[in-house]
């Protein structure tokens, strides 16, 4: 087989002789001309959704100013489909779920930042602890559906890609301030001119629960650089720092109870993240029909989480003495503990990098009379996982003194793709296929142990759409899901051996219609059903009391989104999911011992899957002011597979089910004459709700009533 880093070194070489050649071919182009941005879109164009076969949604620039979202969770539940789960009430750690699938760490989503990888380890370690600021995109594309196997390599759910702003020719920028209760402040400017783009956005406030506080700062820079008439290069670097004191376990179900929702003791507990991220985007218009896009990219990212416990029925506090017991037992009793008397302290210190190269090739022709549009591509990614993990017995104190990891892991990945869409008449057909090949490497430095994994996959999909007018859209396709399992999961992580996980597996069906029936009215409706052969899930995130396990699913349902504006000036956002099926079609069993997970069978439904979804936003705007009075439901959910309904008596919390909830949002924004100045003012959960989000770890709770307010300038 070919060495990989050979193939890199061979792929650029050839990309830039090819580029040079055109060099000489082409002429600088006139002052005034302008050139496209180039970029990888999953959607693009709103006008691309006419021959997209799957479906799609662009949540744009003014829908996420009007609503002023807080982060991008609260931006990805404006669209049917996508399940996003709070967990410290920042938005720090996007656990977002399509169609069902369990939203833990985004592990079953496609993540990208202009069509860049945005997770950390997108390969060997989909885990994704990191969201960038929701202040400097310009809209979020969200893509299900056939379409999908143009990115990966998670192929299962569905692709959300963040687009950032266009840098602009002249001087132009922005500063906006604001702040609210729970301490909380932002500021974000942003500079423009010259084909040259600075976002910096600073942000701090408190969480959802006591002792927890986040401070973070986001700097973005990109620049539009146009060789000649034909050539155009972006350059992209990024630095993300957060300094946050939050805790990973939840609380007891008698702590809930008796000390409130709001209770936390790890005022130890600190998470901090460093990460810088670069990428080149070169475009080479070949001719008017055909043109090379290439993306290279690099990232580097560290997280130190320094804690006391991993989940409520941990017990690391040695010699502990407590009111009812030791540590744990006065949890589960719903006695408040001190935790600077819990001599426990671990370290899970990693370090992640990755960088790789994929040109893709955009072709339009024609061929016996059929017009046609070519997508292909290849990929080359690799990516590096640095572990440590070090316990100590003095709270807050971030070294240790037994070191429990030493690892390094390791993957090299490849992918081949190609779409090619035939046009006849008011009909699109588009075959697809993408090859994803794996090679995970694992090394245990404490045990003097390495262990090595292949996976190679080919991912067939099919999809048609059909205008019957330039009003409706019908679409329909089918396609192979396919994620790969975290190197963890393949390579057990104490012992340094094989165990027996292989990549999730799906066949993925849906049929949907596009509709614009009347000026400002914008309908998508869309059934699914997605058969999973494996699915791989887990009891919980940290070293589980439920180990890894796998087995059959199904989920089936329904989707509405849309929007309605009217003349006068109200408007309507709606974004609906019923999903009345996501259950376990055989019981799901331990991966490493083979034996059923407890509660497990055939016909019960997965945990975290809410059966409803909702969320209706009604508005006005006339002149300068625009307000607008949003609602956000989520139907009830199971926490365990065995469909538990009521928490075990003095439990730790991870047990129970989770009651339906709907939140209210206020949102008023007011333009003066002089369009430079503007002012917003919010509220998030109007009403200050408590209600449970998750119990993986324990208890969590949705954020408290939140208002803001702020200004902006334009310049």
């Amino acid at each position: 087989m070919l060495n990989r880093s050979r193939l890199v070194v061979a792929l650029i070489s050839a990309h830039a002789i090819f580029s040079q050649t055109l060099f000489a071919q082409t002429a600088a182009p006139e002052p005034n001309e302008v050139y496209e941005l180039p970029r990888v879109d999953v959607i693009g164009n709103p006008d691309n959704l006419d021959n997209i076969p799957g479906s799609g949604n662009i949540l744009n620039r003014k829908d996420i100013e009007t609503s002023r979202v807080f982060t991008g969770a609260e931006a990805l539940r404006k669209i049917p489909g996508v399940h996003v789960r709070d967990e410290e009430g920042i938005g720090l750690r996007p656990n977002i779920g399509i169609r069902g699938l369990n939203p833990t760490r985004s592990t079953k989503t496609t993540l990208l930042e202009d069509g860049v990888p945005l997770s950390y380890a997108p390969y060997g370690d989909n885990a994704t602890f990191y969201s960038p600021a929701v202040d400097r995109y310009d809209r979020i594309e969200v893509l299900k559906g056939a379409g999908q196997t143009l990115f990966g390599p998670q192929t299962i759910g569905g692709v959300v890609n963040y687009i950032t702003a266009v840098p602009s020719k002249e001087f132009k920028g922005r500063a906006q301030i604001s702040g609210g209760n729970r301490d909380f402040f932002d500021a974000n400017f942003r500079l423009s001119g010259g084909g040259l783009l600075l976002d910096y956005v600073h942000r701090q406030a408190d969480g959802s629960r006591d002792n927890t506080h986040t401070s973070l700062h986001d700097l973005n820079v990109k620049g539009l650089y146009q060789i000649n008439a034909s050539q155009a290069i972006v350059a992209r670097a990024s630095y993300y720092n957060e300094d946050s004191n939050v805790s990973y376990t939840g609380i007891t179900d008698s702590e809930f109870n008796n000390l409130g929702p709001r209770y936390n003791p790890f005022k130890n507990d600190n998470f901090k993240i460093e990460r810088y991220a670069a990428s080149l985007t070169h475009d080479l218009q070949i001719s008017d029909r055909a043109s090379l896009i290439t993306n290279a990219y690099f990232q580097w990212f560290n997280r130190d989480f320094w804690r006391q416990l991993s989940a409520t029925n941990d017990n690391p506090c040695t010699g502990y003495v407590g009111v009812t017991g030791n540590f744990q037992a006065d949890r589960n009793n719903g006695v408040a503990v001190d935790p600077d008397r819990c001599r426990s302290m671990q370290g899970r210190l990693r370090q992640y990098k990755f960088f790789g190269i994929e040109p893709r090739f955009e072709l339009a022709y024609s061929a016996f009379g059929i017009e046609n549009e070519l997508d292909a591509g290849v990929k080359l990614h690799m990516e590096t996982q640095d572990r440590i993990q070090r316990n100590g017995t003095e709270p807050g104190i971030q070294n240790g003194v037994t070191l429990i990891e030493n690892s390094d892991r390791a993957t090299k990945a490849y992918s081949l793709f190609a779409q090619n869409r035939f046009t006849i008449s008011k009909w699109s057909i588009t075959p697809g296929v993408r090859y994803e090949g794996i090679e995970n490497e694992f090394k245990n430095d404490i045990l003097g142990q390495q262990v090595d994994d292949k996976i190679g996959e080919w991912i067939p999909s099919l999809g048609a759409t059909f205008n019957p007018t330039q009003n409706y859209t019908i679409f329909a396709g089918v396609h192979k899901g396919f994620a790969p399992p975290r190197v963890e999961d393949i390579i057990n992580g104490t012992t340094g051996t094989s165990t027996n996980v292989d990549a999730e597996k799906s066949t993925n069906y849906e049929f949907g219609v596009r509709a614009t029936p009347y000026t400002g009215v914008d309908i998508q409706a869309t059934v699914f059903r997605n058969d999973y052969s494996r699915l791989i899930s887990v009891g919980r995130i940290a070293n589980g009391s439920v180990p890894l396990s796998q087995g059959e699913a199904l989920y089936q349902g329904i989707e509405l989104g849309g929007n309605v504006d009217l003349t006068s000036g109200l408007y309507f956002r709606f974004a609906l999911t019923y999903l009345p099926t996501a259950e376990q079609t055989t019981p799901f069993t331990q991966v490493v011992s083979g034996a059923v997970v407890s509660g497990s069978e055939a016909g019960k439904r997965q945990p975290y899957a809410p059966e409803q979804q909702a969320t209706l936003a009604i508005g006005y705007g006339r002149g300068g002011v625009t307000g607008q009075v949003e609602a956000v439901h989520v139907g009830e959910q199971f926490a365990d597979f065995a469909n538990t309904e009521t928490p075990v008596a003095n439990g730790n919390g991870q047990i129970g089910k989770i009651g339906a909830y709907t939140v209210y949002n206020f949102a008023l924004n007011y333009k003066f004459s002089d369009p430079a100045l503007s002012l917003f003012f919010t509220i998030k959960n109007l009403a200050d709700k408590v209600y449970i989000v998750d119990r993986t770890r324990g208890i969590q709770v949705g954020s408290p009533r939140l208002v803001q307010a702020g200004i902006r300038y334009e310049f």
